[in-house]
């Protein structure tokens, strides 16, 4: 599988982690799900972030799931495994596992106790230093790791460290960083990285309207981001709206905190795409209110879709 490049575009889902009834890793659900990513229009997969449910599974299930996916999407989709760890140590180690696998490149969130730029800047050096050439995507979301960094800092960041090949930016919404990265690199002060985008794709159109490249999160109908991506990049804008604004009352009611990520599962169990929607304890689950809410807003999904054809 080629390695990533500052070139990627398109959507690459972040996916779940199927667990069973019993709590252990659902194998046969990743081989569906994989399929499932794959046949909506995906561009690439990225796994073992924190709606992967990551920080549950121990060493050895981490190394098994990116084993499984990286052997079931093939030549199909390039697989990015998130590799954060509190130490460079743990996280070359699982970096050089899952490459050996045929992962296309690996993600890194900054540490909670960074505060300064200088800080931000000195650790994803060492990042680059510590992963040698292998391809990184520099994970901004402050709304989790409590770590804001600057355009100025990306910049900085992006200058002097070539493996640096994609910023996730998941800033909320922080659409004047897009902004302001765009005009750097268009300047050529900068070298241009990709820009995939996360937040569930809550921002998606108005992202892509700044000069994102794509989006990089997971919503349990991916066709939401694809058919956005895909009509930006054909430039009609109009259309990427139609698609988005039929999905956005489910993608907003999916970014709840607490139970987001259990309704996303139960769409994809109800999808059959993996066998339950059950998360790994500590984990929320949907009450029956929320579950008709879930539905009463999928039949209206439906219609919706229906109306603009789509």
């Amino acid at each position: 599988m080629p390695l990533l490049t500052e070139d990627a575009k398109g959507v690459y889902i972040i996916a779940v982690t199927p667990f069973g009834d019993d709590g252990a890793v659902d194998l046969a659900s990743i081989d569906r799900m994989v399929d499932f990513y794959a046949e909506a229009g995906a561009t690439g997969l990225t796994i073992l972030g924190q709606l992967g449910e990551a920080p549950k599974l121990t060493a050895a299930e981490s190394r098994e799931l990116a084993q499984r996916v990286v052997a079931r999407a093939g030549d199909r989709l390039p697989v990015v495994v998130g590799v954060s760890a509190p130490g460079l140590a743990p996280m070359r180690e699982l970096t050089d596992a899952v490459m050996d696998m045929g992962a296309a490149g690996v993600m890194v969130a900054p540490p909670w106790t960074l505060s300064t730029d200088d800080q931000v800047y000195n650790y994803y050096a060492s990042v680059g230093e510590a992963l040698g050439p292998v391809p990184f995507v520099l994970q901004d979301y402050p709304l989790t790791t409590n770590v804001t960094i600057a355009p100025k800092v990306i910049e900085r960041i992006v200058r002097d460290v070539p493996t640096c090949v994609m910023l996730k930016h998941e800033d909320w919404p922080g659409l004047s960083k897009i902004s302001a990265l765009r005009a750097s690199s268009d300047k050529g002060e900068t070298r241009r990285i990709s820009i995939l985008c996360g937040n569930g794709g809550l921002f998606l159109p108005e992202e892509m309207g700044r000069g994102a490249d794509g989006a990089m999160t997971g919503f349990c109908y991916p066709e939401m981001m694809v058919g956005v991506v895909s009509e930006y990049q054909k430039g009609d804008a109009e259309r990427a709206h139609d698609i988005f604004d039929a999905y956005l009352p489910l993608a907003r009611y999916e970014q709840q905190q607490g139970i987001g990520l259990a309704c996303r599962k139960y769409v994809l169990a109800k999808r059959g795409v993996i066998a339950t929607g059950k998360l790994r304890k500590p984990g929320a689950a949907l009450s029956p209110a929320d579950v008709a809410d879930v539905e009463r807003l999928l039949a209206r999904q439906e219609r919706r879709l229906q109306e603009i054809g789509a």
